[in-house]
């Protein structure tokens, strides 16, 4: 998601607000600590904020007006939320409605990125962040290689509860929670993505999460656990920081690799060698 400049700028703050509200740690309670289960509590009220502002335009001008006094923002989040929310979401939300942004548009953005955040944070706090991303980065490819499967899920006609129902029973119990419900959000409220590139957005707000770029690996066949952490280990090296690797096997190259981290493609293909020995003999 891009945001302007103001925005990106509120977005920060209260980021650091929800960082700082879910950095305390409790008892264990059920197998989970109280801060795991208030991060995925505030994602989902934060997910609510978000589509009650998506169903709601006038609601959205309102709170994300610049031009309106931040007192007056808050005043009206706090008679329209207090005792529907809890009091540390609300407290998220406050910081996020009195914070200047570029656009209504883009607070509501921000916010459907912070609940993320949240359940990104559970995900990592209970070890499965690496289960997620990898879990998002397959629907992804399922996704994109189904025309059908992706007009489905991102029918906007389609109303929530069907779309749930569907996701259940895509993912259900074959995928962790955390990957489930960020998956739900984004076919509920796609904010202008469609599917596909949504779920590469969170693919890669997962690694970001680990502090890692990913890099996109398509081979001729699969790649061994040893060939995997050789190529992770070298692309450390050229990229020098650390490099999540997602792989796709595609026949169709024919042998070799293609590679893409950001913009930039490594392309070891054999079909790309001999695209590129025509282009050769062609000048």
């Amino acid at each position: 998601m891009t945001y302007h400049a103001a925005s990106r700028e509120a977005l920060a703050a209260t980021e650091l607000k929800l960082l700082d509200a879910l950095s305390g740690t409790g008892k264990p309670a059920r197998g989970r600590t109280k801060a795991a289960a208030t991060s995925v509590e505030l994602g989902e009220e934060l997910f609510a904020v978000v589509r009650l502002l998506d169903r709601e335009p006038g609601l959205r001008r309102a709170l994300g007006d610049s031009s309106a006094e931040p007192q007056a923002r808050e005043g009206l989040l706090t008679g329209l939320l207090s005792g529907k929310v809890s009091a540390l979401a609300l407290d998220v939300l406050r910081t996020a409605v009195t914070a200047r942004w570029s656009t209504p548009r883009e607070l509501v953005d921000g916010l459907d990125e912070l609940g993320r955040t949240a359940l990104l944070v559970h995900a990592e706090r209970a070890g499965r962040l690496d289960t997620v991303e990898d879990e998002l980065f397959r629907f992804g490819r399922i996704v994109a290689g189904d025309a059908e499967l992706e007009q489905a899920l991102g029918d906007r006609n389609a109303p929530s509860p069907a779309k749930l129902e569907f996701v259940g029973e895509l993912l259900g119990a074959k995928a962790d929670p955390i990957t489930v419900r960020l998956v739900e959000q984004l076919v509920i409220v796609p904010r202008g993505r469609t599917v596909v590139a949504g779920l590469g957005e969170l693919t890669a707000e997962a690694a970001k999460r680990r502090e890692r770029s990913v890099a996109y690996v398509v081979s001729a066949g699969p790649l061994s656990a040893q060939q995997q952490e050789r190529l992770a280990a070298t692309l450390d090296r050229i990229y020098a920081r650390p490099i999540a690797l997602h792989v796709e096997v595609d026949p169709d190259i024919l042998g070799g690799l293609v590679i893409k981290v950001g913009d930039e493609v490594i392309d070891g293909s054999a079909i790309g060698r001999i695209d590129e020995l025509r282009r050769r003999l062609a000048g």
